[in-house]
């Protein structure tokens, strides 16, 4: 059978498209922008609407639950992976050593603390991620070595690995998009939990309901040296401070208002 008039309608544009001089392909970069920028604002929405932190939501409207809802929410995939295996890499060890009430706490705490230093510097983003609790581990990391000194073999290379790891990833926070200020809070308030929540008894130290009968009790060491009384009660202080004066400066504002 012959062909119909439109089969060699098409084949004669066909023929005549490659017959023509091709132009230079664009390079495509308005459609995916369009992409990205439909997708970032949803996510924007969709985090707004969950729980992320924003200055305005917390002060004036009164949401004062996002600065611990904001800890649990990521801002994509590649976000989320690396604060999730940085949390096992770190929070494992600490768990398996201090157990879970106290480092449920120093976690939450901390986290809280880098969302209150985080709403009172940044006041025209919102912000979302774990990064805050993440780098109170770390602080109370180093404050756990300081504060249990006498216990430690190899201190001094164990802190020197610390403090690079920490400066490492605090400089981190200069990349652009990233909540340093989070970040500082979080490490600042894991430093001082730390003295309170995960100081060790000293070395050679015995309970006294598991002393031998005859034993001097005499040459039974305190539990605590008075170096770590004194910290313990410093850090506390200066914490139980430092969250009362944040979170009177952030709502401040709303008393004045009203």
């Amino acid at each position: 059978m012959g062909k119909t008039a439109t089969g060699r309608a098409e084949e004669d544009v066909e023929a005549a498209w490659a017959a023509a001089p091709q132009q230079e392909a664009w390079v495509a970069w308005l459609v995916p922008a369009f992409a990205l920028a439909n997708t970032i604002a949803f996510a924007y929405t969709m985090l707004d609407k969950l729980g992320a932190l924003n200055y305005a939501e917390v002060v004036e409207g009164g949401q004062g639950w996002r600065l611990i809802a904001c800890i649990w929410l990521h801002a994509g995939v590649v976000h989320l992976l690396a604060n999730m295996l940085s949390l096992l890499f770190i929070g494992v060890r600490l768990e398996q050593e201090f157990g879970f009430v106290k480092i449920g706490m120093l976690y939450l705490l901390s986290g809280f603390g880098g969302s209150l230093m985080s709403c009172l510097s940044i006041r025209t983003k919102i912000s979302v991620g774990a990064s805050g609790a993440l780098f109170g581990l770390l602080g109370a990391m180093l404050s756990e070595l300081i504060m249990n000194w006498t216990i430690y073999a190899n201190k001094f290379a164990a802190l020197l690995t610390l403090i690079v790891v920490i400066a490492i990833n605090l400089a981190v926070g200069i990349v652009p998009h990233v909540d340093s200020s989070a970040h500082i809070g979080g490490f600042i308030s894991g430093f001082l939990l730390g003295f309170v929540l995960l100081i060790r008894p000293q070395f050679g130290w015995i309970n006294r309901k598991h002393i031998p009968p005859g034993y001097n009790i005499e040459l039974v060491k305190p539990k605590h040296k008075t170096y770590q009384h004194i910290l313990w009660l410093v850090a506390i202080i200066l914490l139980i401070t430092g969250f009362l004066i944040g979170l009177i400066k952030l709502f401040r504002g709303v008393s004045k208002q009203h």
